[in-house]
C-alpha cells in the first residue's frame, strides 16, 4: 500500500516552526518536517493539516497549547454534527484542524494525536482522484466529486481531497490564494507535481 511518509512545511524560520510544533502539538519530526523557504505565497495555500484525537478534551488541550505557542484561532473549538473541533493558523501560516468524532470525554485529557491528515483543496476532485490512483494510491472512501480519502498504513500521514472552496470554508478563510503551496509530500510514489501544483518528493529525499 502506497502512502505518505511525511510532509515538509516550507517556512521562513524553520527553528521557530519546529519549536511551535513541539510546544503546541508535541509533534516530533518524523511525520511533519520543516525547511526554509522564501517562495512567494499569499492567501489560502490550498491545504490544511488535521490532527485527529480521541475526545473533545484533547482538542481543547491542543487548541489552548497552540494559542499559547503563538497560533491564531480561525474557528473556536465547538460541537458539530460530526463531532468536535476547531481550527488554528500557526505563526508560519499553516492551517491546522483539531478534531475528534467523539462528543464526550471518556479518559484523562492528553495531547496524544491518533492521526495526521493532509487535506488538499483541489479544483477537480474526480480528476485528482484518478491522478493519484494511477500513481498507486488506494481509495479508502469517496463521496462523488466532493471528497476522497485514501487508505494508508500505520504511522503514516493520511491523504484526503476536498474541493478547494469547500476546504477553505471548513478552515474559516477565503479560498483565494496565489504563489507557492509551501508544502512538499514525501512518499514512495514520488517525485511529481499533481494537477493543482502540489509537489511530491521521493521518500528519503
Amino acid at each position: 500500500m502506497n502512502s505518505i511518509d511525511s510532509v515538509t512545511l516550507e517556512v521562513a524560520d524553520p527553528a521557530a516552526a519546529a519549536r511551535f510544533h513541539s510546544e503546541a502539538f508535541a509533534l516530533d519530526r518524523s511525520r511533519v518536517r520543516v525547511r526554509g523557504s522564501e517562495a512567494p505565497t499569499s492567501g489560502f495555500r490550498g491545504f490544511t493539516l488535521s490532527l485527529v484525537v480521541s475526545q473533545p478534551g484533547n482538542v481543547d488541550a491542543l487548541h489552548s497549547a497552540a494559542l499559547d505557542a503563538g497560533a491564531t484561532s480561525l474557528k473556536p473549538a465547538e460541537r458539530s454534527l460530526w463531532g468536535y473541533g476547531g481550527v488554528v493558523r500557526a505563526p508560519d501560516g499553516t492551517i491546522w484542524q483539531l478534531a475528534t468524532s467523539s462528543k464526550k470525554d471518556t479518559a484523562p485529557v492528553t495531547r496524544d494525536v491518533d492521526e495526521i491528515v493532509l487535506l488538499l483543496g483541489v479544483e477537480d476532485v474526480k480528476a485528482s482522484k484518478r491522478f493519484y490512483v494511477e500513481r498507486g494510491l488506494t481509495v479508502g472512501k469517496a463521496f462523488g466529486g466532493k471528497y476522497v480519502e485514501f487508505a494508508t498504513g500505520p504511522d503514516t500521514v493520511k491523504l484526503s481531497l476536498y474541493k478547494r472552496r469547500a476546504l477553505a470554508k471548513v478552515a474559516g478563510v477565503p479560498a483565494e490564494g496565489t504563489g507557492s503551496h509551501r508544502i512538499a509530500v514525501s512518499s514512495p510514489v514520488g517525485p511529481f507535481s499533481d494537477p493543482d501544483g502540489f509537489v511530491w518528493e521521493a521518500a528519503g529525499q
